[in-house]
């Protein structure tokens, strides 16, 4: 396949809803009848075309030969679904998803547009606003009205009891909630930004279209965010288990990136119980709770995590790689996860809401936490979650592809290093 530069790889896909194409468990069956003995297997996350997720397995599955020994027979998989990506959101050295003006808000509504469908009207007006920008607080209330429209939240507060990971924003007051998008946007560029023309001159709310913006995407996101969790229980995790039975002697090594982080990790609700195939799961940069895996929320000791305690369902360890440079993580996750909570939830500092991709599993006992040199000269644990700090190479979100992180799979694998 065009960009892949490893062998044997395959492909597979599924829909929204978490079916897969046909002949796809035959494909990977067939893989071990060649004599594959290990299979890792790699989510994309905040993607929308086929082919660009091809390119990056082919960049992040590159180093993997380097990395193993000539003897051992290791197949790839890439899971290709349907997300979405903003275009102003560059993956490193995938030049055709970056470009946007930044004060052009409106160039990514075909693709807000294609993830929800029969809502073509309401992104219409969405996008009209986002272009027009009214200095009036009538129209963000407006805006508001449409983002709950859009992810059918309906304004209930009742909504809010599904979770955790529920962004709440979707429920608080659109001028406060587009108000507050913009000033975590200031803060993330740093003091050293530069306002746009348009929000230099225009009026008093001006500003707020910009956290506007980032609501529609947070909004989107969290779209995103349900339909990985989909696919992952519904899609992979039963046809991991049909390779359970048809072929239990290949172990499989789960990586995701970002909400393809989350997948991979729902992928274990939906493992058939009794299937042991899954050797290890690798997080990176991970776009959902530091506490999904935790037995017992530190805030709320009645409840667990989302996945609490379904890394005994890996063969293996689950390794959350995580970097304090990722703005998105660091900045936006927990804020669009904090927005229309208690105002205590606000406050600088506060840990409820916060991604395993800024700062690793949480609220898991035993969980040792790793520089990536140390886990690089002494290998990854063998079972249990474990924490790997990757600042040293990862920078922002979307930057890991690097060979380090290749020797990390391999190791949490245990798959025949050099």
């Amino acid at each position: 396949m065009a960009g892949i530069s490893v062998e044997p790889y395959r492909e597979i896909t599924f829909d929204k809803d978490g079916d897969g194409a046909a002949g796809q468990h035959e494909a990977l069956a067939g893989l071990a009848r060649q004599g594959v003995t290990d299979l890792v297997m790699f989510a994309h996350g905040w993607n929308n075309s086929r082919s660009v997720a091809t390119r990056l397995y082919g960049a992040f599955f590159a180093p993997f030969p380097e990395a193993l020994r000539p003897d051992v027979r290791v197949g790839y998989a890439g899971v290709v679904w349907p997300s979405m990506m903003f275009s102003d959101e560059p993956i490193p050295d995938f030049e055709s998803v970056a470009g946007v003006v930044p004060d052009e808000p409106v160039a990514d509504m075909e693709a807000v547009a294609a993830v929800h469908p029969g809502k073509e009207a309401v992104v219409g007006r969405l996008a009209t606003l986002l272009r027009e920008q009214p200095d009036d607080e009538a129209a963000l209330a407006e805006f508001g009205e449409l983002l709950r429209e859009l992810t059918d939240t309906n304004g209930s507060r009742a909504f809010a009891q599904e979770g955790p990971d529920v962004p709440d924003f979707l429920l608080g007051d659109p001028v406060a909630v587009c108000a507050m998008f913009a000033d975590a946007l200031e803060e993330a560029a740093g003091p050293g930004s530069v306002p746009t023309p348009r929000e230099a001159f225009g009026g008093r709310l001006t500003r707020y279209w910009k956290g506007a913006r980032e609501a529609l995407r947070q909004a989107t996101y969290y779209t995103m965010k349900r339909r990985s969790g989909t696919v992952g229980e519904r899609g992979l995790g039963p046809l991991l288990g049909e390779l359970a039975r048809s072929s239990p002697g290949l172990r499989i090594h789960l990586v995701g990136h970002s909400m393809g982080a989350r997948l991979v990790s729902y992928a274990l609700r939906g493992l058939p119980a009794g299937a042991r195939n899954v050797a290890s799961v690798t997080l990176l940069q991970g776009a959902f709770s530091h506490y999904a895996f935790a037995a017992r929320l530190p805030h709320e000791p009645g409840r667990g995590g989302s996945l609490r305690d379904l890394q005994r369902r890996v063969d293996g360890p689950v390794v959350a790689c995580y970097s304090r440079h990722d703005t998105a993580l660091r900045v936006i996750y927990p804020l669009a996860s904090r927005l229309a909570r208690d105002a205590e939830s606000l406050l600088a500092g506060d840990k409820r809401w916060g991604a395993i991709g800024h700062d690793g599993v949480q609220a898991v006992p035993g969980t040792p936490v790793l520089t990536l040199a140390a886990a690089l000269r002494d290998g990854i644990p063998p079972t249990g979650c474990v924490s790997v700090d990757a600042a040293e190479v990862v920078g922002e979100h979307s930057d890991i592809c690097h060979a380090e992180l290749a020797r990390v799979v391999a190791s949490a694998g245990r798959i025949g290093r050099r």
